[in-house]
């Protein structure tokens, strides 16, 4: 492959990648802050204020939203978001072969003397491991307070990331915990969020109860996907400041320090 086609490539499918993550992260705090605003309404309605609905105001007119709690339509009728997530990963995934994985820029020898066919393997493995301990902890973890699951992500994002910078170049080992991130979110709208709802829309649909919990799993998935949009969007733009970044002598402690500040603004986010 030329430098003239790759950097075309390179052009359209990053191009492509950051669009649909603006479509996957707009969606997804829309409905996190449109869940919000429903908790307020419940939390008014015990005070004797009453209202049911979400009034918004947006180009041409007035929308009011309302929960159901009920199938009132054929499921035909329902509008799923589940493509966004999907293209925005495998996208992603195509720029990681072609930045890293077809090129030099995967493997430092200053900090690793390993092969590039070996530190594909270690990314490859990284991705997929992450997302296995992430779903046993999220389950095993359930019903502990969540201040224990965000020690134990804490802990995680901190071992992966010291982990890649001994392993991979600076500038890799950045885009691949952001990777890791990209991977669990979205392996939690497809293996976790949109298996519960389609049981949730088949109960409903042969007008039988759901099991309330079923929503409840895919309710806590999309909360942490939430928590990991901000960081990844970072670690996307992080490759154009390699010297407060992923080139600086702290990189390890920067990259967690960055990590939990996402996290920070992403909890302001959801509670605005």
């Amino acid at each position: 492959m030329t430098s003239f086609v790759r950097e075309w490539l390179n052009l359209g499918f990053r191009w492509f990648h950051i669009f649909a993550g603006i479509l996957w992260v707009g969606q997804t705090y829309y409905f996190t802050w449109l869940d919000h605003q429903f908790a307020n309404l419940e939390r008014a309605a015990t005070g004797g204020v009453l209202g049911s609905s979400v009034w918004m105001v947006h180009s041409g007119g007035f929308y009011a939203v309302s929960k159901k709690q009920c199938l009132e339509v054929r499921p035909q009728l329902v509008r799923w978001f589940r493509w966004e997530a999907l293209l925005t990963w495998l996208s992603g995934i195509v720029l990681l072969f072609l930045v890293y994985y077809f090129t030099g820029g995967l493997v430092d020898s200053d900090v690793a003397d390993i092969s590039r066919a070996m530190a594909i393997i270690i990314g490859l493995s990284f991705l997929g491991g992450g997302w296995l301990i992430y779903d046993l902890a999220a389950r095993w973890l359930v019903d502990r307070p969540a201040s224990i699951f965000a020690l134990f992500a804490f802990i995680m994002t901190a071992a992966f990331s010291w982990a890649l910078l001994h392993l991979l170049s600076g500038r890799a080992a950045y885009i691949h915990v952001g990777a890791i991130f990209g991977t669990i979110m979205t392996a939690n709208v497809w293996l976790r969020i949109l298996p519960a709802q389609r049981k949730m829309m088949a109960a409903a649909a042969a007008g039988t109860r759901f099991d309330r919990s079923l929503g409840a799993q895919a309710k806590l998935r999309s909360k942490h996907n939430t928590f990991m949009a901000v960081p990844v969007v970072f670690f996307m733009i992080s490759n154009h400041f390699p010297v407060v970044t992923y080139g600086s002598t702290h990189n390890w402690a920067i990259q967690v320090f960055l990590v939990v500040l996402g996290w920070a603004a992403a909890r302001l986010i959801r509670s605005a």
